[in-house]
């Protein structure tokens, strides 16, 4: 009978156990959760923020009214990355959530611009373009500079480097 423990030693013991797994497992699930939710603070001010951005509710006032062929210059964040669309001129697209929460897709068009290298979802990107709307919120192209000299160039700022 010596070899037998009292089970009241063995309760305290599972539950230190216990509580050490679960709060492992808390730890875990924190830190994949603020390192793959995706999500953006839109309430976070960029560094590259600038005076002569085009007014956000200027934006939403065109989605709103289905107004489209203006520039806009704006900053967002990276909220999904899309394929490519090859069909025609190529286009690198992506989904550009503002800081008013409204999210735009650009259409990049890498026949006459870089393709924008090394884009993260959740990264800060610069954009100048022209808004065409849609159902969704918009879409922002001529992300480049015209060959031809008869449309205002645009261009995408990322990572410290300027695509047009």
């Amino acid at each position: 009978m010596s070899n037998l423990k009292h089970p009241s030693t063995k309760i305290p013991a599972n539950k230190l156990l216990l509580k050490l797994i679960l709060l492992g497992l808390l730890g875990f699930c924190s830190a994949f959760l603020s390192t793959y939710r995706g999500t953006i603070d839109p309430k976070r001010t960029p560094e590259s923020a600038s005076h002569d951005l085009t007014d956000l509710d200027s934006i939403k006032h065109a989605f709103e009214n289905q107004q489209s062929n203006f520039q806009v210059k704006q900053i967002g964040w990276v909220a999904k990355i899309m394929r490519d669309d090859n069909h025609g001129l190529r286009h690198q697209r992506f989904i550009v959530q503002l800081a008013s929460g409204q999210r735009l897709l650009i259409a990049h068009n890498t026949d006459l611009a870089p393709r924008v290298e090394g884009l993260k979802e959740g990264a800060e990107i610069s954009f100048y373009g022209e808004y065409e709307w849609n159902n969704k919120g918009g879409v922002v192209h001529w992300t480049h500079h015209d060959p031809k000299g008869l449309h205002p160039n645009g261009w995408l700022y990322y990572n410290k480097q300027k695509y047009d």
